[in-house]
């Protein structure tokens, strides 16, 4: 059994965006050290420019980069493991650790703004169409992933 909280919207929590149709999925799992955010950036990067999603690179590598220093920084997982699923209008990407009980909140504005940390989860927040958690194992819960969904500006005529 999962067990989901999502974020943003307050009114309505999506459980996690399925797997695009049609794409392909990338795994990648890194030792839980100073050098796996930018590891998992450069992965994602790489992933979206072949691609053809350099669009959403900037963004991609900025959401990857929060979401694995936090697990980093705020988990003991020996590793971290990256999904990412990628189709011709949607990227989905998958940051797992098996912290399950340390789960990510974005701040008070407030408060982050007085501390130095603490943006990470507001820029997610602001640059995904969607993102949340998923918790995995139920009543003895083993892993956690913090997922984000990023999706190509829809043009008229296209």
């Amino acid at each position: 059994m999962t067990t989901v909280t999502a974020f943003p919207a307050p009114s309505a929590l999506p459980a996690p965006p399925p797997p695009p149709q049609g794409g392909e999925s990338y795994r990648l799992a890194v030792p839980n050290t100073a050098n796996a955010p930018r590891i998992a950036r450069d992965f994602v990067g790489s992933l979206l420019r072949v691609g053809r999603h350099s669009a959403l690179v900037d963004d991609a590598r900025l959401c990857i980069t929060e979401i694995v220093t936090n697990a980093h920084r705020h988990t003991r997982t020996r590793q971290i493991r990256i999904d990412v699923t990628i189709n011709r209008k949607q990227v989905t990407v998958s940051v797992t650790d098996d912290r399950p009980w340390a789960l990510p909140m974005p701040q008070n504005r407030g408060q982050a703004q007085e501390f130095e940390d603490g943006q990470g989860l507001h820029l997610v927040d602001t640059l995904a169409r969607a993102w949340g958690t998923t918790i995995y194992g139920a009543c003895s819960p083993r892993a956690k992933a913090v997922w984000f969904m990023l999706a190509r500006s829809e043009v008229a005529g296209a």
